[in-house]
């Protein structure tokens, strides 16, 4: 749909090029230390100035299994970008925009760049498709572990593709990159969920060696508002997730329930937020207001998202709450009651969007022993070995263990689960071929 077509464009080669001859290309380079998963940025931009563009995509991809959408839509201006040498002239080396142009040009030429190892390793089931799922994923097949990842939905991409609005991410983008990981030999289960088609002990019955739990957090929390229970109140990450399902042609344009001139409130600071706030615009709200509890100097949303949804017409009030919920007809709201600065009052809407958190669903671990959780529902994990929770050889890592924030952070977290499945099944393997078979008598004293 054009109203969500791409709004950030990509470097022409010309433009990519000369951006790539400003970098400095420092002894010890600031970006790579902003940036969670490492990346050799100096390296790969150096190649990129040259012209090498294989190389370029070699060095971003050993690190990262999903540079198109990290080019996209990780927080550069606060990593790589914002510890670039040159940041404090305003003139920082446009890092996002470059390894986009370089992933991008590398899948529209169809390069094969990856030699896949003999599946000799162990086998290892990832639960999610997000971004720590196809992280863990991609990471093990390349060391050579078979792979299977099993997705609830009708499509392998969890957030990047349901919780990511279309202008900021593209979907195909988002394929090609999971393309990607299916060529290295990962297998897909869609619309398999679980905790209710199968459970974790089902999974290991079929021969896995690890189970990694990446499901994210889905549930909303609920605030305590009265009224909030209408059903024109919706949770942001549902709602975002309806409408890339209208987009893609699986439901109605009624089931989005926003629509043209429609008056849609959003609860919350941070880049949820905005994408809900900018994505019921594109829908036709003819007002779209963020009610946020701070200041614009507080809120969690990138300062560029913010200036792209007040350019786009959104509106904000700061040091506000919505305090109370008055319920129209069907799935319209009347009116909010909101206060701000310790001063309510009364403002007419059809729609209120909360966008405060999520924690994750209970399906998996109230269907397996030994999985234990913290008070609020996040599975609890070690750290030797990074990740393992409480029940042996099941791995969890991602939102669902409330360790990242982002896309990259979710990423990094999975790198560091990735290395310890591999420690584990190859300890395990090992015990297990040196370990004397039943009835045999031991020669280790």
């Amino acid at each position: 749909m054009e109203q969500f077509k791409e709004v950030s464009q990509n470097y022409t080669l010309p433009e990519a090029i000369r951006e790539a001859q400003r970098c400095l290309g420092c002894k010890v380079p600031g970006c790579k230390k902003g940036c969670p998963i490492g990346n050799d940025i100096p390296d790969w931009i150096s190649q990129l100035a040259k012209g090498n563009f294989g190389n370029a995509i070699e060095i971003i991809r050993s690190r990262s299994n999903l540079p198109a959408v990290c080019g996209r839509v990780c927080a550069h201006e606060r990593q790589c970008e914002g510890n670039c040498a040159l940041a404090k002239s305003g003139k920082h080396i446009n890092i996002g925009k470059l390894e986009r142009f370089v992933a991008d040009f590398d899948s529209a030429a169809g390069l094969d760049h990856d030699m896949i190892p003999e599946k000799t390793k162990g086998q290892v089931a990832v639960i999610g498709s997000g971004p720590a799922g196809l992280t863990i994923a991609g990471d093990l097949a390349r060391k050579g572990f078979n792979v299977e990842i099993f997705e609830m939905e009708r499509e392998a991409g969890g957030v990047l593709l349901y919780g990511i609005p279309e202008y900021r991410l593209p979907k195909e983008v988002v394929r090609h990159e999971i393309a990607k990981i299916s060529a290295l030999g990962v297998k897909f289960h869609l619309g398999v969920t679980i905790g209710e088609d199968m459970t974790i002990d089902d999974l290991f019955a079929k021969g896995f060696d690890a189970i990694f739990i990446g499901t994210g957090a889905g549930l909303p929390k609920k605030l305590p508002i009265e009224g909030m229970n209408h059903p024109g109140v919706k949770q942001a990450l549902r709602f975002l997730r309806r409408v890339q399902l209208y987009n893609s042609g699986h439901i109605d344009r009624k089931e989005v329930m926003v629509g043209d001139g429609d008056i849609t409130y959003v609860i919350g600071g941070g880049n949820t937020a905005m994408d809900a706030a900018r994505t019921a615009l594109r829908l036709g709200s003819k007002e779209v207001t963020v009610v946020y509890r701070k200041t614009l100097n507080e809120m969690r949303a990138l300062r560029s998202e913010y200036e792209d949804a007040v350019k786009e017409g959104v509106r904000f009030m700061w040091n506000s709450n919505v305090v109370k919920v008055n319920g129209g007809e069907g799935n319209r709201l009347r009116t909010l009651i909101i206060e701000t600065e310790g001063e309510r009052k009364e403002y007419p809407a059809d729609h209120l969007i909360g966008a405060v958190g999520n924690a994750p669903a209970a399906r998996i671990v109230s269907t397996t022993k030994g999985i234990d959780v913290d008070g609020k529902g996040y599975v609890l994990t070690r750290d030797m070995p990074y990740g393992m929770t409480t029940r042996v050889g099941v791995f969890a890592g991602g939102d669902v263990s409330a360790q990242p924030a982002t896309v990259v952070h979710a990423m990094r977290d999975a790198k560091r689960v990735a290395e310890a499945i591999e420690q584990y099944v190859s300890a395990v393997r090992l015990l297990a071929a040196i370990s004397p078979k039943e009835g045999e008598a031991s020669s280790i004293q």
